[in-house]
């Protein structure tokens, strides 16, 4: 039997997101995103709070909360900002391909680190020639003896300039593409670990972002998550578990531009009654409602096929996709309803659209997220 109301526990779960996003994301998201501040301070309430690593299970310190508990949380941290939601869901992205394949020796060490203190870890796979072809990564690895030596620049590495460690993808032989590659934990303070400059973004601003070097950084076998050559389909399914976080934070920003223009709409005047009466904003805001709620039903079951044990790609591919074009349809339009004030930093609607424009490009574009689908529905 399907149903849709969520239980009292993950009410619970959304009121304690919500407060803490009113009380301590909103007030400073805007200073956040001028400045590019990193969120330092409300990581580690939010951590101290049990909204960090929230699908670390118990075991290892972690709440051990569902896909589709952590989404709830998501789409809050979201509706206050997006860049701070984005640091807390880089840290649960580097240590998904721990929670997925990781021995136990690793997960004690690395996961309970994360649940121990607040520090980051970060998910080091796209490089300057290699985002969303993953098979096609230069970073190199070849084993020496009893260890193996990493060579080679992540970028775009969200947490990048703050972790503690991270997980890393590397290939043995370009040639061999996706069967070449292996993925390996590695400490961030391990020789030849080199950080480079924080990016300056359009959005998600207060997100730190970098890129991540590895010059001939050596690890142990122990450092292997999962078997050597199996890096691609920890990968795979890394991304196939954060998707709908990425449509959690869609729902997030949506729901924002969605509440903020409806109270400039009510209050706002033209022609002697508020901009609200007009037929043109009204069909406006049918449609961003319509995209908040066909979103929030993608996310809710590609979590739900998640912690049902089932993987699936296209599911995912679906949330992300449709909620990311959706998020920045939401934010322009929102942006379109405030009119010139939309424009200017006086409201918040400019930063939910500059925000927005990231949901539809990291993890996988979009036009990946359509290739996916489109490969499924075709057979590969």
């Amino acid at each position: 039997m399907i149903g849709f109301d969520l239980e009292e526990e993950q009410q619970r779960l959304i009121k304690t997101a919500r407060d803490f996003t009113r009380a301590k994301i909103i007030p400073v998201a805007r200073e956040l995103d001028e400045h590019g501040t990193f969120p330092s301070e409300i990581f580690k309430e939010a951590w101290e709070l049990g909204l960090a690593n929230c699908e670390v299970p118990d075991a290892y310190g972690g709440l051990g909360l569902s896909c589709l508990d952590h989404c709830l949380v998501f789409e809050e941290l979201a509706y206050g900002c997006l860049g701070v939601n984005t640091t807390l869901a880089a840290n649960s992205l580097g240590a998904m391909p721990l929670i997925i394949a990781g021995t136990e020796e690793q997960k004690k060490k690395y996961l309970g680190m994360l649940t121990s203190e607040p520090v980051h870890a970060a998910y080091c796979c796209s490089e300057p020639d290699a985002g969303s072809d993953v098979a096609g990564m230069s970073t190199k690895y070849e084993q020496r003896g009893d260890e193996y030596v990493i060579t080679g620049q992540k970028r775009w590495i969200t947490n990048g300039g703050v972790a503690r460690w991270y997980t890393v993808l590397a290939t043995k032989d370009k040639a061999m593409k996706h069967k070449g590659i292996t993925c390996f934990v590695v400490d961030a303070d391990a020789p030849g670990v080199q950080v480079g400059r924080k990016e300056d973004k359009l959005g998600q601003r207060c997100s730190n972002t970098c890129d991540v070097l590895f010059e001939e950084v050596r690890v142990p076998k122990s450092a292997v998550v999962g078997a050597e050559g199996e890096g691609f389909k920890v990968a795979m399914k890394t991304f196939d578990r954060s998707r709908p976080w990425i449509a959690a934070g869609a729902l997030g920003v949506m729901r924002r531009a969605i509440e903020e223009s409806k109270a400039y709409a009510l209050e706002r005047k033209t022609f002697g009654v508020p901009i609200a009466q007009h037929q043109a904003i009204q069909f406006m805001l049918a449609d961003m409602a319509v995209k908040y709620e066909a979103t929030k039903l993608l996310c809710h079951k590609a979590a739900f096929q998640v912690d049902q044990g089932k993987l699936d790609s296209v599911i995912s591919a679906y949330a992300k996709v449709f909620g990311a074009d959706s998020a920045m349809e939401v934010t322009t339009d929102a942006v379109q309803i405030f009119g010139g004030y939309g424009y200017t930093k006086e409201y918040p609607v400019e930063k939910l659209m500059r925000d927005a424009k990231l949901l539809q490009i990291y993890e996988g574009t979009s036009q990946i997220q359509r290739m996916v689908i489109a490969r499924n529905m075709l057979g590969r």
